[in-house]
């Protein structure tokens, strides 16, 4: 894969010389090459779950038709300083609540310099909750997600677990008291298309994430992050820390399915995003905990602007976003899955299954690639003839 991509990349180097050699003023994003155009259309075929199929083409560069930037033109004027003003004073005013509520009371501190507030108790924790979850929806309708399409499964999914509760002595009572516990899930598991997902989580069920270090340092996010409960991974690196991150993230699962009051832990096994019509290979720290999981699926229907963060930038996105005068989203919540013995002594066989169960219920296609290839593709569209230093990232 690695010599087709430089090959790719030089490619598209020789046509942008030979384009400036011709005094060409045009501009030299590779990506917009006329002469690139079936060498991007076979990266295309490779790295299929991160390329948009959206007006907008390839990293939302695409030519527009007339009509579409019409709209934009009316957008622009109409309804982006609009939904810019209301979401930033959504943003704050959730900002200032987290702010007071947390005042005199000190964080949850852990290794790895994790914090959070998510383990307060009493009122405090009752109105970080109850706003969160109200400002969150009101958040995605500034959005334009006026509506959410929600639909509950009923499946023959079987509760592998009472079979073993069967063959102990134990009496009528504690038997209750465990399948009780048994239902209760320890994690949501999700398929990841865009920072999206997260609002809508937070609406519904208001869970812990994990999140970049960073983020918990950022203004505003970084206090509303912390009173969610995030777990904060160094995302470049696999040091020492990784297993220490990973202990975290499996005793708060487990923490969460035994004790109702605990925050639920919300996991994307894939590890980075897609276009929403793919499922990659999940990774296994969401089933470490060999607890119970409640799988979702979050699909952003649309005719003009795909709401996926593949092959877009951050800055792009959110400016496309803001333009469109309605955007959609349709979730899929399935029953909660209970491993079987086999699945808990093997985490691989449990992440593989669910995964399936999720790609099966919404018509996914099951993929074979990761972050990894997702950077070579974002590195094949910007011209980047680096690619070896792109293949040896650590994924996370």
């Amino acid at each position: 894969m690695e010599s087709e991509l430089k090959d790719l990349n030089s490619k598209q180097l020789k046509s942008t010389a030979s384009s400036d050699d011709g005094g060409s003023a045009k501009d030299d994003r590779p990506l917009l090459k006329p002469d690139a155009a079936e060498n991007i259309q076979e990266s295309e075929k490779k790295f299929a779950p991160y390329v948009r199929n959206d007006v907008y083409g390839t990293m939302g560069r695409g030519e527009l038709p007339l009509a579409e930037k019409f709209l934009i033109g009316i957008a622009i004027v109409t309804l982006l300083p609009i939904r810019v003003v209301l979401a930033m004073t959504v943003l704050v005013i959730y900002y200032l609540i987290c702010r007071v509520c947390t005042l005199f009371s000190a964080p949850n501190r852990g290794e790895d310099e994790q914090e959070d507030y998510a383990h307060m108790g009493g009122w405090r924790r009752s109105v970080v909750v109850v706003t969160g979850r109200f400002l969150s929806r009101v958040m995605l309708f500034v959005l334009g997600f006026y509506w959410i399409t929600e639909t509950f499964r009923i499946l023959d999914v079987q509760e592998k677990s009472e079979n073993e509760a069967k063959n102990q002595s134990k009496d009528e009572d504690e038997a209750k008291d465990q399948d009780e516990e048994s239902g209760r899930p320890g994690a949501i598991i999700s398929n990841h298309v865009s920072y999206l997902d997260i609002l809508y989580h937070m609406s519904s069920s208001f869970p812990s994430f994990v999140a970049k270090r960073s983020v918990a340092k950022l203004p505003l996010v970084g206090l509303i992050s912390k009173c969610l409960g995030c777990v904060y991974v160094q995302r470049e690196s696999k040091s020492s820390d990784f297993k220490g991150v990973s202990g975290v993230v499996t005793e708060r699962v487990r923490e969460a399915h035994r004790d109702k009051s605990a925050p639920m832990m919300m996991l994307f096994p894939e590890g980075t995003t897609t276009n929403g019509d793919y499922l990659l290979p999940f990774k296994t720290g969401a089933f470490l905990a060999r607890a119970p999981v409640l799988p979702v699926i979050l699909r952003y229907p649309y005719q003009r602007f795909s709401p996926a963060w593949d092959s877009i930038s951050g800055a792009r996105h959110v400016f496309f976003l803001l333009c469109q005068f309605v955007n959609h989203i349709e979730v899929t919540s399935l029953p909660v899955y209970h491993p079987s013995q086999q699945e808990k002594d093997d985490p691989k066989l449990y992440a593989e299954n669910v995964r399936r169960l999720m790609a099966s219920e919404r018509n996914l296609i099951l993929s074979d690639i990761g972050l990894a290839e997702k950077r070579i593709y974002h590195a094949a569209l910007n011209g980047n003839n680096s690619l070896p230093s792109v293949l040896h990232q650590k994924d996370d």
